[in-house]
């Protein structure tokens, strides 16, 4: 099994790496690329523009021809999955769709907690989509000035900014919180108030697991059932 992981932030290579090994997956089956200049553009732009997405599903498709299954993992970019071409053979999933998949699996009452601005109107209408399947109450909130913290170095303030937000968020009555960037998965270890968060690293890499396996058992178009 080969997972490739496009990442917007290199220190999102160890967090990944972390949940790979909690879920049992060794080191060698993933590889990782940044491509940081992508999330800059949009951050610059204001948003995610045709350009970008054309740009980012590209990155994608180069390092399908060497995997059998690609995660990208930056929530800013998600929506470029959708400009990957329909008949390509090799997975491409978007990490923040499996978070969303789980979230609203696992309760009823689920707060979305966002450090880049960018991504709130592209998380919110990702969760809302996967809570049409359920009960579940989607919150989507903005962790204000956390992602100015993680561009100014200070990791620790960072985690800390989002843990509060996570416990704040169980203190009011939530049932699921769920850490939209990557980059938040380490502050599931400060909440207090409530159960670990769940975090996109996680949730990507398994649903990227599944996606192989379900791929393998799926019988080429020209085979002959029970050959």
């Amino acid at each position: 099994m080969r997972i490739a992981c496009l990442h917007t932030a290199t220190s999102n290579i160890e967090v990944f790496d972390t949940a790979a090994r909690t879920l049992g997956i060794a080191p060698d089956v993933i590889r990782h690329e940044v491509r940081a200049d992508l999330l800059a553009a949009a951050e610059h732009a204001g948003h995610l523009t045709d350009e970008i997405a054309e740009a980012t599903a590209s990155a994608l498709l180069a390092l399908a021809r060497h995997a059998d299954v690609v995660v990208l993992t930056c929530s800013t970019l998600g929506p470029s999955i959708e400009h990957i071409p329909a008949d390509t053979q090799v997975p491409v999933l978007r990490a923040d769709e499996a978070l969303a998949t789980e979230a609203v699996r696992s309760g009823n009452q689920v707060v979305v907690l966002c450090a880049v601005e960018t991504t709130l109107e592209t998380t919110s209408r990702l969760f809302h989509t996967a809570a049409r399947q359920s009960n579940a109450v989607i919150d989507v909130q903005w962790v204000a000035g956390a992602w100015a913290l993680f561009k100014a170095g200070d990791i620790e303030a960072y985690l800390k900014s989002i843990a509060r937000a996570a416990d704040s968020a169980y203190e009011a009555g939530a049932s699921v919180v769920a850490l939209a960037q990557a980059s938040m998965s380490a502050a599931a270890g400060l909440v207090m108030s409530g159960p670990p968060p769940l975090s996109s690293a996680t949730a990507g890499l398994t649903a990227a697991v599944q996606a192989v396996a379900s791929n393998a058992a799926t019988p080429p178009a020209h085979a002959t059932p029970g050959r």
